[in-house]
């Protein structure tokens, strides 16, 4: 299964864990620099699928704030 199906399954839970290691990994620092771009592309893509997530859930927060 390639990468992006795989991180479309990937629950808000789930994508935020590994963004927090990704952000470690970047600020312990001692990484090459295309490592350090692929972590970079990495966090982008996990911070995106989060972002996603808290949209959902607030359009349904929304929603059920509206039928009250």
């Amino acid at each position: 299964m390639p990468e992006s199906a795989k991180d479309d399954q990937l629950s808000y839970e789930e994508a935020r864990d590994q963004l927090v290691e990704v952000v470690r990994t970047l600020e312990q620092g001692g990484t090459t620099l295309a490592e350090s771009l692929s972590l970079w592309e990495r966090g982008e893509e996990l911070a995106r699928i989060c972002q996603t997530a808290l949209d959902g859930a607030r359009e349904r927060l929304d929603a059920a704030l509206g039928d009250a």
